[in-house]
């Protein structure tokens, strides 16, 4: 069996780095979906006459995303991430 060369610290840091960037681009991806979806909601909203703001349905997005979360993200940051995302998604439907 051949034994797998050992990286160097730098060869390790890059190479994380390198898995962030993608995750990065993935998030990028999934961010941009999202905000088209908040974009075709603002106009059926709009259709239906009814309030952009709807703080009962923050509510329940933050609570969902509480219960599965399962770390290492501390839940005080998850709930600044996404009262950040929702805040840009409802500007957008404005």
């Amino acid at each position: 069996m051949k034994k797998r060369a050992q990286l160097n610290p730098l060869q390790k840091l890059n190479q994380k780095r390198k898995q962030i960037d993608s995750v990065d681009q993935k998030l990028l991806t999934l961010l941009n979906q999202r905000l088209r979806l908040v974009q075709e909601i603002g106009k059926i909203k709009k259709e239906m006459r009814k309030k952009i703001y709807d703080p009962e349905r923050e509510k329940e997005v933050l609570e969902k995303l509480k219960i599965t979360n399962r770390g290492p993200l501390p839940e005080a940051d998850l709930k600044k991430i996404f009262k950040t995302m929702i805040r840009v998604c409802r500007k957008l439907q404005i």
